[in-house]
């Protein structure tokens, strides 16, 4: 079904898809001819609405473009099962889509960064003591053990570069730290983060990257500052934040993946 929804309005599947972290959907605006589905009729699940994700696929153009847009996705603090957090992102690697955009809002433990900043994922360290590949492995889509030397497309890693630096955007670097939540880090759990060497932690991400990298896809991580973390803030976390920052963030991002869409299908 998913295929057939996709073709009747696009004629083709795209070949790259976008992951929207919270608060930062408004980046839909920036589709030609968009077309939203939900998550609801193409999968039988919902997202948490109340964390900036309606849990849509949107469908559309970007200067010509064809590109899918997910605002939403699963989090394993929402109790959900290693299948079932593999069930999205295989769905697309199936019908052939090869390149992932995966975006999130997230705290920051360098004390360099700011909220606002937009932070290019190098590398990873999961924390969340679950790994989505548990299981049954989907032999038609990747071996049973996967490579994760390079989870971050080197290449893709240029181009954004490379677009930040002619649109004059500040660009950051780093290492996310991916953390179940719901709750947010205490102060020591922060300093042994950094210690491992974090520079930012959220509560998503890593396991997409997991399942989109078992497939073959080609990954680029965009990491939102939306605060400081527990021990660097003199201020209680709050999600109220995240989503504020998140929506002014929108546009200079918004600006990053456009160019980026354009350089990649050259």
């Amino acid at each position: 079904m998913l295929e057939k929804i996709i073709k009747d309005h696009m004629e083709n599947i795209p070949e790259t898809m976008i992951i929207l972290g919270s608060g930062i959907q408004d980046v839909t605006y920036e589709l030609d001819k968009k077309k939203k589905v939900s998550y609801q009729e193409l999968f039988a699940f919902k997202t948490d609405e109340s964390i900036g994700h309606s849990g849509d696929l949107y469908m559309g153009f970007i200067n010509k473009i064809p590109v899918l847009m997910l605002a939403g996705r699963r989090h394993y603090y929402e109790d959900v099962s290693d299948k079932d957090m593999r069930m999205m992102i295989q769905s697309f690697a199936k019908i052939g889509v090869k390149n992932i955009i995966i975006t999130n809002a997230c705290g920051s433990m360098n004390k360099d960064f700011r909220p606002g900043d937009i932070m290019v994922i190098e590398d990873h360290i999961n924390m969340m003591g679950r790994n989505p590949l548990v299981g049954n492995n989907e032999s038609s889509l990747g071996p049973r053990f996967v490579d994760m030397s390079e989870p971050y497309d080197i290449k893709f890693r240029k181009v954004i570069d490379q677009a930040a630096s002619d649109l004059s955007i500040d660009i950051k670097h780093g290492v996310y730290v991916s953390y179940i939540g719901p709750s947010y880090e205490t102060k020591a759990e922060i300093r042994a983060f950094k210690i491992l060497g974090g520079d930012v932690v959220g509560m998503s991400t890593v396991p997409e990257v997991i399942i989109a990298r078992h497939a073959n896809m080609r990954v680029l991580g965009l990491s939102i500052i939306t605060n400081m973390s527990t021990g660097i803030s003199e201020n209680k976390l709050s999600h109220e934040e995240v989503l504020e920052v998140g929506k002014i963030t929108v546009k200079k991002l918004s600006k990053l993946l456009v160019s980026f869409l354009k350089e990649i299908n050259k």
